[in-house]
């Protein structure tokens, strides 16, 4: 390599003194492309922090569901409280299904879905941010262990209490699904998935033999437990919208709006005009009428599942369901694949949050301009007692937070 270089370094020199003059065959390009020459000194790929970037294509599971000029910032901001509580609220849900309350935490870090922290991440971070609700201890065995501190135990007995002075306001509820039901009936399974959502306790399978005259539970062959409704109470088979309807006649008029289609055809007077749409736009079709009896795509049809929708979101704790919460009972409530689509013709009403693939429905009139729950369930100032004790890291004296 070194001759290389003292080769071309005379051709150069000659060629300086003498221009004029023929030069060997073995210049600077020939060189360069010797066999025996290494290039690997000069630069031919673009550098990183001069390369274009790529701008991510769009995706549902990333693509919100609102335009930015039509968010709003309160609802928004309630899902990403829950994603900041994730861990605490599915931890204490699983962990107060274990023997003797405890978990192995070499086990815990192995369950980053069942205990909602992020995959790859160590659970003893996830831990240490709710110092008040968790701790970790070495047991005899030598391992270490994950359990509730004695504080968090004395909430969970306050909860208990909770769900003991709801339990007939749960059971209507309860009640009011099996009517809404195209069948009046629904497996036990689906119910205990999403008891959070309604406020039902974790042992309201148990607790359902105590009333025989509203439930009844049938297993099929495969073992699936289903609940049945036993009687049909026509004083529970009154929605939400039909009681608010005698309060407020015209807010419930301007709810929804169903397009007459082809209107213009009809060539009416404007006064005419205005007031067919406002029939055809009037939810009449009561929720716990037979769904499945209507034909897919009339107008009867949108009208009964966008009013079931509204009823099935009254029933539960916060007036909000995921998409997720929502699939689980599309059998029983006759929805279509559509729902996504329906409810955003349905702005006045509903407030879907969040992503294209992981939405949340909200009922607007539910909530303040600040974000907040007009009418509260018990068990939602508990829940949110439980998210400030989740925020501190130590126990502030005389805490005003005790007993809200």
């Amino acid at each position: 390599m070194a001759s290389a270089w003292r080769r071309l370094a005379i051709t150069t020199l000659a060629h300086i003194l003498n221009p004029n003059k023929p030069q060997p065959h073995s210049s600077l390009s020939s060189l360069l492309t010797s066999t025996n020459f290494s290039t690997s000194f000069l630069v031919t790929k673009t550098p990183k922090k001069y390369k274009k970037k790529k701008r991510k294509k769009d995706s549902p599971r990333t693509n919100p569901v609102q335009h930015d000029s039509q968010r709003l910032p309160h609802l928004e901001a309630i899902l990403q409280r829950d994603a900041a509580f994730r861990f605490l609220t599915r931890t204490k849900e699983y962990l107060y299904k274990q023997p003797d309350r405890v978990l192995r935490l070499d086990d815990a870090g192995k369950l980053h879905r069942e205990l909602g922290f992020p995959r790859g991440r160590k659970v003893l971070r996830s831990i240490q941010r709710h110092p008040l609700l968790l701790e970790t201890y070495r047991h005899n065995d030598g391992k270490m262990w994950l359990g509730f501190t004695d504080f968090m135990e004395s909430l969970l007995q306050e909860e208990k209490e909770i769900m003991n002075a709801m339990e007939e306001d749960r059971v209507t509820v309860i009640r009011k699904l099996l009517m809404m039901s195209s069948t009046k009936r629904i497996p036990l399974s689906k119910l205990y998935h999403k008891r959070l959502l309604f406020g039902i306790p974790e042992d309201f399978r148990d607790r359902v033999a105590k009333y025989p005259n509203y439930f009844k539970v049938t297993v099929e062959e495969d073992g699936k437990r289903v609940l049945e409704l036993v009687n049909w109470d026509p004083l529970l088979a009154v929605s939400a919208l039909e009681r608010e309807f005698m309060v407020d006649e015209d807010r419930v008029k301007k709810a929804f709006k169903f397009p007459l289609k082809h209107g213009k055809s009809l060539d009416l007077e404007e006064d005419d005009v205005r007031k067919v749409n406002l029939l055809n736009t009037l939810p009449l079709v009561s929720p716990y009428s037979n769904g499945s009896k209507f034909e897919l795509w009339t107008l009867e049809a949108e009208k009964y599942r966008v009013g079931v929708l509204h009823e099935f979101l009254s029933l539960t704790l916060e007036k909000r369901a995921s998409i997720h919460h929502i699939v689980e009972f599309k059998e029983e409530l006759c929805l279509t694949k559509h729902t996504y689509q329906m409810l955003l013709k349905q702005p006045r009403t509903f407030y879907l949050a969040g992503t294209e693939m992981n939405w949340v429905v909200f009922l607007k009139d539910a909530y303040g301009e600040d974000g907040v729950l007009i009418n509260k369930d018990p068990q939602v100032f508990f829940n949110e007692k439980l998210y400030r004790y989740a925020q501190m890291l130590e126990m502030e004296p005389r805490s005003d937070i005790v007993g809200k």
